[in-house]
């Protein structure tokens, strides 16, 4: 899981926050590389193509297996889009945008296969280590997509730096051809309506069924909201904002990109102590405040552009706020999944919750542009005051449902 981690973490920057440099540093409009960097943003959609990964074998990947197929397969054109974005460039800005999209969208793929290979791999006790050991591998991933690639890029082209990054991809290769498949019973459907039912229908009904509708609409309504802070910082504002508060590619490289993850890591292993301890409801609803309020502490640091110092310490509240938030979220999304549709209602939950967010920091340059960046800031976390009151009211029916031992 932590090679699968480093997976999914890899491409993740890449076509986000590094992007931005790189977009920069080539003379596009803060707008533009908003906008190009939110090619994260297919993330957010990737439960419309996750009913393949449940349901359909890949020709020539099959005999690995319905996980590792769909894996080895993602995992290879994400290599391949890394090594087009560096032979074509932004100087070659449409088609190096369409190669930004093939590693994105491959991306997301393998996001779908790792995550329901998680989840099918080990009983619901286990994921908390596994979630652990994932963003343990998922951060070491950002350090080298997003540290080591900006301190490199001080020393040598960009496109080298994304020769590099495709490289990096063989390591989780080996590990998909060495892993071993899960042991789930799969019947094939009889009739190509059958498939469709099963694909597409069931995945949701079944969702609606087991909760019923009000729960079912509530509960979907709270995924979509909780981490919009989060998410809407997590695209191509951050990296000009960093560069315009006067700091270089090495200065931010070191803070948030190295220091910030190693104390995301403690976050997340403190994330996942909460969870065993007290289950996942009550640390999920703690980590949103602590998370979300941490945007705030931005402010401070436009208060003193270029000191190192109140980055750090910027970087350390945000940072391990968002670790603690990781492993509550995954196992609270994990317990309202039904494995007969691992991938697509996986797929779907994780996706809202990145969607709306991610539509924010779509717009988060011109906003940025039009408002300044502590507005920005601010609106990001007014956006907690909606799903703190779902919280509430959904509290009586998950707090006990998610406690353990």
């Amino acid at each position: 899981m932590a090679f699968l981690g480093f997976s999914s973490g890899l491409p993740f920057l890449l076509v986000a926050g590094t992007l931005a440099y790189w977009l920069k540093e080539n003379g596009i409009v803060l707008k533009d590389i908003t906008m190009i960097a939110s090619a994260g943003m297919t993330y957010a959609f990737k439960f419309v193509w996750a009913p393949l990964l449940d349901h359909w074998r890949l020709p020539g990947f099959a005999r690995l297996g319905q996980r590792r197929g769909w894996l080895l397969f993602a995992q290879l054109c994400v290599t391949a889009g890394l090594i087009a974005m560096a032979l074509l460039t932004p100087a070659q800005l449409p088609l190096f945008v369409a190669a930004t999209l093939v590693v994105a969208f491959f991306g997301a793929t393998q996001d779908i296969a790792v995550d329901a290979y998680r989840i099918e791999i080990a009983p619901l006790e286990a994921q908390g280590a596994l979630v652990a050991t994932y963003s343990l591998g998922y951060r070491i991933a950002l350090i080298v997509a997003g540290a080591l690639a900006l301190i490199a890029a001080d020393h040598l082209p960009w496109r080298v730096v994304y020769l590099g990054m495709a490289v990096a991809m063989l390591i989780p290769i080996a590990t998909t051809l060495l892993a071993r498949e899960p042991e789930v019973l799969r019947t094939a459907p009889r009739s190509w309506g059958e498939a469709m039912r099963e694909s597409i229908v069931d995945p949701f009904a079944d969702f609606f069924r087991r909760y019923g509708w009000v729960l079912a609409l509530v509960t979907l309504a709270f995924i979509l909201l909780f981490k919009i802070p989060e998410q809407a910082t997590i695209g191509g504002v951050m990296s000009p904002f960093y560069r315009d508060m006067g700091f270089d590619k090495t200065q931010i490289a070191t803070v948030t990109k190295i220091y910030g993850i190693w104390i995301g890591i403690v976050g997340t292993f403190i994330g996942g102590a909460a969870v065993a301890r007290w289950g996942a409801w009550r640390p999920l609803g703690a980590a949103i405040v602590l998370a979300g309020a941490s945007n705030l502490l931005y402010l401070f640091l436009i208060a003193h552009p270029g000191n190192i110092v109140v980055l750090t310490l910027v970087i350390s509240g945000e940072n391990l706020t968002l670790g603690v938030l990781g492993p509550p979220t995954v196992a609270f999304l994990s317990s309202l999944v039904n494995k007969q549709h691992t991938a697509t209602q996986y797929a779907l939950l994780s996706s809202m919750v990145n969607l709306p967010g991610k539509l924010l920091g779509f717009f988060a340059g011109g906003i940025a542009m039009a408002t300044g960046y502590g507005m920005f800031f601010i609106i990001t976390v007014l956006s907690l005051l909606p799903a703190g009151a779902l919280f509430l009211y959904l509290w009586p029916r998950y707090d006990d449902k998610l406690k353990t031992g």
